[in-house]
């Protein structure tokens, strides 16, 4: 559907450019950047938001809804990857001749000219990319960033910095993080996930491999040396040019965390490189996990030459990302977070550092699956890992982009679970209801999902603070 264009951001900067589906974390965050540079830009969406509110702001025309008449006198198409080929401006677009290019094709035009660092991985990449951010900007540089979540203290998902660095979060989903020919990679772990596209784990590590072999010539690679899947990829990776830094608690990593102490809301740990005591990491956000993330950051600002000190007391100020263990508020002693987790492994990681904030307290979760092929592909899986919780609220899969697989429901998890631990209850509305009834002081209900089970915070806030 795209085309192999190659566009200098001299060129860019001439032409029409026409977004279909801008609202998305990847799509606007690029068309913020384009803003920010000077350039044309419209958008669609099928829905308004504050993120499409946020893009009028800065210059954009924006449109609601689809319709050939938005695509104007466009000279570029930028399109997301959920995008169908019925589309009325692709099909416009296509009728014209109008050049249309991914997603990932525009970043990669964005950060040609930079020193850039893409951070992949099948989990942490959001919070690793942002951490990285955050660290560089307290080191006093001004780098430009594109990120698959919003940064809490800078309350946004994009920028075009004064510097010379260019942070951006990797994915894998599909396979086009292979156009981004990065100076530096982070890869934090690897697993097989998105089995809309991949059929099995090979041909994951084919796609990472192909991506390490993206990376510029003398170029870098960070990469977490406990990880199963990055031990399976090192033995695949044929280049000797590449600068490759291991970081994790193992001892064989040039990069080492240990000492680690895990509090409520906080974390610390402390720091080696090749047996030389770096110092003391302080974050402000919770779980093994985030030590991991954190020390795969400070990995990465060390190959770019940025001074340990510095990066270090950057990381502290990281305070999280939207939608990645975000507190949405208290009421009456009970929090409620709201995390993005949709995979098995990213459930475990987020229940543990849930228990670990409710203390002596409860665990409610409300998880929605998401995907067909992802419910059946892990459903036992997710059945082990919302064990962790002391009760499961399952609402049905969030489709996403899929059509429903026979036999495929959240009642496959609900199967593999204590009647006692779960309930499979498909109305949002009953289950605000049902987890504000149950909920008691000291407790934490969790929404957990890709889906729209994030918009459940606010309601279920409310409920607590009106019964």
């Amino acid at each position: 559907m795209s085309i192999a264009l190659n566009y200098s951001l001299a060129d860019l900067s001439k032409l029409k450019i026409h977004f279909i589906g801008v609202g998305g974390a990847g799509m606007s965050g690029i068309a913020r950047i384009m803003l920010a540079k000077g350039f044309s830009i419209s958008g669609s969406d099928k829905n308004d938001s504050p993120m499409l509110t946020s893009l009028k702001a800065l210059g954009a025309k924006i449109e609601i809804g689809h319709d050939a008449k938005n695509l104007g006198d466009a000279d570029l198409v930028i399109i997301s990857s959920a995008i169908g080929e019925k589309n009325p401006e692709l099909m416009a677009a296509k009728n014209k001749g109008v050049p249309i290019a991914a997603r990932a094709i525009a970043l990669a035009w964005l950060m040609s000219d930079s020193t850039s660092v893409a951070v992949a991985g099948t989990h942490g990449k959001t919070t690793t990319t942002a951490m990285l951010t955050v660290a560089l900007q307290s080191a006093g540089m001004d780098p430009s960033f594109a990120i698959g979540g919003t940064i809490n203290t800078a309350g946004t998902n994009a920028h075009s910095g004064s510097g010379s660095i260019f942070v951006a979060e990797a994915d894998e989903s599909d396979g086009s993080f292979l156009a981004y020919k990065p100076t530096g990679a982070i890869i934090t772990n690897i697993e097989l996930d998105h089995v809309d596209h991949f059929a099995n784990e090979d041909e994951v590590f084919v796609v990472f491999e192909q991506f390490v072999d993206s990376i510029k010539p003398n170029g870098f690679l960070v990469a977490c040396g406990d990880d199963d899947g990055v031990h399976n990829l090192l033995k695949r990776i044929k280049r000797k040019d590449l600068k490759i830094h291991l970081y994790g608690k193992g001892e064989k990593n040039d990069f080492r965390i240990d000492k680690i102490h895990l509090a409520p809301t906080t974390s610390t740990a402390s720091i080696s490189s090749t047996g030389r005591k770096i110092g003391e990491l302080k974050l402000a956000v919770a779980g093994e996990h985030n030590v991991l993330n954190a020390l795969a950051a400070f990995a990465s600002a060390s190959a770019l030459g940025v001074a340990e000190e510095k990066v270090v007391a950057g990381l502290g100020t990281f305070t999280g990302t939207k939608r990645r263990f975000e507190l949405k508020g208290e009421v009456s002693g009970i929090k409620v977070i709201d995390d993005y987790g949709h995979h098995p492994t990213e459930l475990i990681v987020t229940l543990k550092a849930a228990k670990n904030l409710a203390q002596a307290g409860r665990v409610l979760v409300i998880f929605q699956p998401h995907r067909y092929s992802r419910t059946a592909a892990f459903a036992n899986q997710f059945s082990q890992a919302l064990s962790l919780a002391d009760f499961t609220y399952l609402l049905e899969v969030y489709a996403a982009s899929e059509k429903p697989l026979p036999g495929i429901s959240s009642l496959l998890i609900a199967k593999n679970m204590s009647t006692q631990q779960v309930k499979f209850e498909p109305s949002m509305l009953q289950v605000v209801s049902d987890v504000v009834a149950m909920a008691k002081s000291g407790d934490v209900i969790i929404t957990l999902g890709a889906g729209d089970v994030s918009s459940l915070g606010e309601p279920i806030l409310q409920a607590l603070a009106s019964r």
